[in-house]
């Protein structure tokens, strides 16, 4: 049976959660894991019965990346860091669907879902990893949001994102 994405995005497979995701970090993985199953669901539906699960989504990443970047400033990254203006990126994007989605345009939340899906592994693997393992190098809990020895953190002291990838 083919979904409403497949049709319209044959190339971009639907995303499902796999260990390949995994950063490491299991409050963070947990979170992962319900953005990729929101995302396939939405992707599965008609587009006259998108718009409440996409603000459904909507809402989800911005409570995720908002943990993440609270988490970012207590293990000492800058305020103002590369990984942040990712996600305020993204957020921004996501955002501007529902506003054209409203003025008539009723495939953009197909293919906003369909960007998300070949954008999030890259995202999990590179920028995501790589704040979960600082933050097992500093011993940040995520699930409490405090670190076994505040000493080892300087704040505001990196302005990248964590990631090998990152400059």
């Amino acid at each position: 049976m083919s979904t409403a994405a497949t049709e319209t995005f044959p190339d971009i497979p639907l995303l499902h959660w796999t260990e390949a995701l995994a950063t490491g970090d299991a409050r963070m993985d947990e979170t992962h894991e319900e953005f990729v199953a929101q995302l396939a669901a939405l992707r599965a539906l008609p587009h006259e019965q998108q718009l409440e699960p996409y603000r459904a989504l909507v809402a989800h990443t911005v409570a995720h990346f908002e943990r993440e970047e609270r988490w970012m400033v207590a293990v000492g990254f800058a305020p103002e860091n590369c990984h942040a203006a990712h996600h305020r990126q993204i957020l921004d994007t996501m955002r501007a669907v529902e506003e054209h989605y409203l003025q008539g345009d009723h495939e953009i939340i197909d293919r906003m879902a369909a960007a998300l899906a070949e954008w999030f592994p890259m995202h999990a693997q590179t920028m995501d990893a790589g704040l979960a393992q600082h933050m097992r190098a500093v011993g940040f809990d995520s699930r409490t949001e405090t670190l076994a020895d505040p000493s080892r953190v300087r704040p505001a002291t990196m302005s990248g994102c964590g990631s090998v990838h990152c400059s």
